[in-house]
């Protein structure tokens, strides 16, 4: 293991939360936080959001001033992720999503959104968005073709960016920005990682079906 990726284990973690951190916390802080300077006043819609890179984020954007809309297919998490952290949910299937942000936002939309799916979602994201604001697309959970938002981009000025977890872990900089950003945040306890269910090893067939059953919010841990 390069020693460059190696971090001290927070006292106040367990060995399966700290399992649970890497990741999604890097992947989280290095979009909204290096990347987007996700900041006090803002707004930032959060899809898929009841991943557990969607919890991270809920947790970072707290720490640093922000509003966070989390958005999920039907209300069935809402409760979940108001609890998790969010302080706006929208349920894509049953609520207008662009109407919702612009009520929740005054009309102003949202300055950033964090993305893994793409997909038809992807135009009334960036309806949803702010003037001069930044989407970053992290994954293609949809599997459909993503349309590009012409006028929306043209009309508000907006940056659209592939971003990638090993943009942060390749950077040394940058990583340890991110190290100390986390762990600090692990140690005051405003980030903590929420784990769904941990299973021993030879159960490792149950712990893909219940990531299947997509029921889960926040990590599963496997145990050896």
């Amino acid at each position: 293991m390069p020693a460059r990726l190696v971090v001290k284990h927070p006292a106040a973690l367990s060995f399966e939360e700290a399992a649970a951190v890497w990741m999604q916390y890097v992947t989280a802080w290095g979009a909204l936080v290096e990347q987007a300077k996700l900041g006090k006043g803002d707004f930032v819609i959060v899809t898929a959001a009841s991943s557990s890179v969607g919890l991270a984020a809920f947790q970072i954007a707290r720490v640093v001033g922000a509003t966070v809309i989390a958005t999920t297919r039907t209300g069935a998490k809402r409760q979940a992720l108001l609890d998790a952290g969010a302080h706006h949910v929208v349920a894509t299937e049953q609520e207008d999503l662009v109407a919702r942000v612009m009520e929740i936002t005054d009309g102003a939309g949202a300055r950033v959104v964090l993305d893994p799916v793409g997909g038809p979602s992807f135009e009334p994201l960036t309806a949803s968005m702010a003037r001069g604001g930044i989407l970053l697309e992290y994954g293609a959970l949809s599997g459909e073709p993503t349309p590009f938002p012409l006028f929306s981009v043209l009309g508000k000025s907006l940056t659209l960016k592939g971003y990638l977890y090993s943009e942060i872990v390749s950077d040394d900089a940058a990583l340890d920005r991110a190290k100390a950003f986390i762990v600090a945040g692990l140690e005051s306890g405003a980030l903590k990682p929420q784990i769904a269910r941990t299973f021993p090893l030879d159960a490792i067939q149950d712990a893909h079906r219940f990531l299947e059953s997509n029921d889960q919010i926040g990590k599963v841990v496997v145990t050896v």
